[in-house]
């Protein structure tokens, strides 16, 4: 809790460093920085617009160290034990979907591109796994969060954006699951009932 507690006070410190350089995307705004290319953990590189898929991308800025992702412990199980589940659902909706890692500050403190392959190995993440270098893509988007999700349709206009779902702590005790509903409407060519939804996580490490 400790923990958790100090990951939140730190997204309050950086949203008021931040807030005042960079814009956050807004519904309807097209996916930037689309064309830049991101080393991935297979050593190949991407960008946004080579992993767009028919029906649109699901990005997701993510690490290797905040408990909202990994877990903390007993306490909480983290959001990344989903990331495989929502790449399956993803992908049964021609969507794309990648996770980027834009912690430049600790690339050092379990963040550098070498974690990343270990981790991703470890956790057998089924997606594309990105390092966002001097955290370009997160600042273009004006990410704050890890994790913080952008869901884009096939015009790659963003469709959605906020948080997976409720419960950080514990699948089982998930009652609103935001993001994976936003993926099946965009596969069903239906309205996203719920597009906007407060993002929780660690502050993005910027430099």
């Amino acid at each position: 809790m400790r923990t958790i507690l100090l990951c939140l006070s730190l997204v309050l410190l950086s949203s008021s460093a931040f807030s005042q350089d960079m814009k956050s995307l807004a519904l309807g705004d097209k996916a930037p920085k689309a064309d830049i290319k991101m080393k991935d953990v297979s050593g190949e590189a991407y960008s946004l617009t080579d992993l767009t898929d028919e029906n649109g991308l699901l990005v997701i800025f993510s690490c290797n160290t905040c408990p909202f992702v990994i877990g903390n412990g007993t306490k909480s199980e983290g959001w990344e034990g989903r990331y495989n589940d929502l790449f399956t659902l993803a992908e049964e909706n021609q969507i794309g979907m990648v996770l980027v890692n834009p912690n430049e500050a600790k690339r050092d403190q379990g963040d550098s591109f070498k974690d990343m392959v270990a981790h991703a190995k470890k956790q057998n993440y089924e997606s594309h796994y990105v390092i966002d270098e001097n955290h370009v893509l997160a600042d273009a988007f004006g990410a704050m969060r890890t994790p913080h999700v952008y869901l884009f349709d096939g015009n790659s206009q963003l469709v959605y954006h906020g948080a997976i779902d409720d419960n950080v702590n514990r699948a089982s005790e998930v009652q609103a699951t935001y993001l994976m509903d936003a993926l099946g409407s965009i596969g069903l060519n239906e309205a996203i009932t719920i597009k906007e939804t407060p993002a929780m996580g660690c502050s993005i490490k910027r430099k």
